[in-house]
């Protein structure tokens, strides 16, 4: 007996173990998303506090 893909798509099993146990796989995207979130802010923050704090360049060459 061939499947179609609507079939395919119910996964009893998962479903029962979801109800059961929660949608660790939810939960892991989830805590993925905000981590990657997390690290956007914290990298825009430092590349500006870099640039708030460098040593300001007037044009005029080293002379050394």
């Amino acid at each position: 007996m061939t499947r179609t893909p609507a079939e395919n798509n119910h996964l009893p099993i998962y479903e029962d173990l979801v109800r059961e146990r929660g949608d660790a796989v939810a939960e892991a995207q989830m805590a993925a998303a905000h981590t990657h979130h997390q690290a956007a802010e914290l990298l825009s923050e430092g590349e500006a506090a870099y640039r708030d704090h460098r040593p300001a360049h007037h044009g005029r060459p080293h002379q050394g």
